[in-house]
C-alpha cells in the first residue's frame, strides 16, 4: 500500500506512536507499505511550531526519513484539483493532501472525519 500522513498523524508518529489506531500504527510500521509525508504537512506544522500552537522537535523530515517516510512534493496539479474537490472541507492544507491522494493513489492516515467524505481511501489514525 501507498500511505500518505495527515499532519496529525505526522505528529502522532513521531511523538507518541501509541496514540495512532492500531491499524494505523502497523501499515505505518510495515516495510510491505510505502509511507509518504505532503509538503503540505510539513508547511502545516511549520506554522503551528512559529505560532507556538505545537511544540516539535527540529527536523521533523530528517526523523521521518530515518523511519522511511518519504516526502511527497507538491506539483501545479495537485494545486489545481485541490481546487475542484466539493467543498467538503474547509482547510487547504487537507484539501490538498486529499488531492495528492487522489492523484496518486494513495491511502489517507488520518482521524479527520471529513477526509472520508472524498472519494479517497482512509485509515483511521
Amino acid at each position: 500500500m501507498r500511505l500518505l500522513l495527515d499532519s496529525c498523524a505526522v505528529v502522532w508518529w513521531l511523538n507518541g506512536p501509541e496514540m495512532l489506531s492500531d491499524p494505523a500504527r502497523t501499515a505505518i510500521a510495515s516495510p510491505a507499505n510505502q509511507v509518504f509525508v505532503s509538503a503540505a504537512s510539513i508547511w502545516e506544522l511549520g506554522l503551528k511550531i512559529a505560532k507556538g500552537k505545537l511544540r516539535m522537535p527540529a527536523g521533523i523530515l530528517g526523523a521521518l526519513n530515518t523511519d522511511g517516510i518519504l516526502a511527497l512534493n507538491i506539483t501545479c496539479e495537485h494545486a489545481e484539483a485541490s481546487l475542484t474537490l466539493p467543498p467538503i472541507h474547509g482547510d487547504p492544507f487537507d484539501r490538498l493532501i486529499v488531492a495528492q491522494a487522489m492523484a496518486e493513489e494513495m491511502i489517507i492516515v488520518s482521524r479527520d472525519d471529513m477526509i472520508s467524505q472524498y472519494p479517497v481511501r482512509v485509515i483511521k489514525a
